[in-house]
């Protein structure tokens, strides 16, 4: 919402869990990035409230921007704080900023995942330079944040660098992000060098239906997703890859999401390995404007070179009020069923939360909001 200047936007979660038990209310997942399949799995409650104020000086706008967040028992931290100006002269479409703020490119909604973005920390750079095939945003960072910092006697500096709207066919365009990380008191090194690419196909297959293609691969001390990676005195970097694909679709009433992903992950201290599948989609059918049924389905997998194969798979059904037919119609409120269920492997590595017990399954019963602006 932006009225004369002011904006005011967030997102916010949340509702009790009548069904559990052992303290454990969702949040049930291997650990891998994309394992998180999170209807009626939440786990947690929270808001974010971003505000932001924008002020024209001679042709010039400035943006002041700041966002808190509360998510469960922690505290209120900051989410976002910057400034930035635009409309400059020499360069009209560029946008200059510094501060700490969220440069997040593109999520997959159903795991709750950003796979690829490169900000939440403390730098500066500018967005949205015209380069003749696509716009390029740069960015220089510390690994420092608002509300804390490095371990002592640990440096770290990340550069990235990320080119998008590339046209590459009818309806289709390429993103690259390319990430390179230095730093020192690591614990071994304190390089490292990360690169994503992200096509993104409109009316693919269907009309109504697109897909969003997921190549990446990093080392060292760059995630993944083009961030930091393991900064502590302890901590090594990761060798990771990871492929994922993830199409959206809505027909008249029907609309959904589905992903699949193979990620590895290999330690550059340990060699520990592992490798997640992650297989799942998310569908609503809207049985009139404001009544909406919902069903999520998922399997996921771990291979571990230190223990034996885990397994865990999910289904949700859920019933919702919502202001449309549109899957992406928010706010929604639901009442949802989740039954989990997960092999031995599962249960003991993940003994201390939903594997309790030798647990091998779990039924979650409960009421959730979820709404943005």
């Amino acid at each position: 919402m932006e009225v004369a200047g002011f904006e005011f936007n967030g997102y916010s979660r949340g509702g009790p869990v009548f069904g559990y038990s052992d303290g454990v209310k969702g949040g049930l997942s291997l650990g891998g990035d994309l394992q998180k399949f999170r209807l009626g799995n939440e786990g947690d409650n929270g808001i974010e409230v971003n505000f932001a104020r924008t002020f024209e000086v001679g042709g010039a706008r400035w943006k002041v921007n700041y966002m808190p967040a509360k998510w469960g028992s922690g505290d209120i931290s900051t989410e976002q704080a910057f400034v930035e100006v635009s409309g400059l002269s020499f360069m009209p479409d560029a946008k200059f900023w510094a501060g700490q703020r969220r440069l997040r490119i593109q999520d997959v909604h159903i795991v709750d995942n950003f796979l690829m973005g490169y900000g939440d920390s403390q730098g500066a750079g500018v967005t949205d330079i015209p380069v003749g095939i696509g716009k390029l945003g740069l960015g220089i960072f510390t690994a420092d944040k608002f509300d804390s910092s490095l371990p002592k006697g640990v440096k770290a500096r990340r550069i990235n660098a990320d080119l998008s709207e590339i046209a590459t066919n009818p309806g289709g365009t390429l993103r690259v992000l390319l990430t390179a990380v230095d730093g020192s008191g690591l614990a071994k090194g304190g390089s490292g060098s990360g690169l994503s690419l992200l096509h993104n196909q409109k009316d693919f297959l269907l009309p109504g239906m697109s897909n969003s293609l997921f190549l990446q691969t990093s080392q060292g001390h760059a995630r993944i997703d083009g961030q930091f990676e393991g900064l502590s005195p302890t901590s090594a970097g990761k060798r990771v890859t990871r492929i994922a694909d993830a199409v959206n679709w809505q027909s008249g009433r029907f609309g959904g999401q589905a992903l699949i992903a193979y990620q590895t992950n290999k330690d550059e201290l340990t060699s520990a390995t592992t490798k997640d599948f992650s297989l799942g989609g998310r569908g609503s059918y809207a049985f009139h404007k404001n009544v909406k049924g919902i069903a999520e389905l998922s399997t996921t997998t771990r291979k571990s070179s230190t223990g034996p194969d885990q397994r865990l798979s999910k289904v949700t059904l859920a019933a919702a009020i919502a202001m449309s037919e549109d899957f992406w119609s928010r706010p929604e409120l639901r009442l949802y069923v989740t039954k989990a269920n997960w092999n031995q492997a599962a249960a003991q590595a993940n003994a201390s939360t939903f594997g309790a017990n030798g647990k091998t399954s779990r039924t979650l019963v409960g009421v959730q909001y979820e709404v943005w602006w």
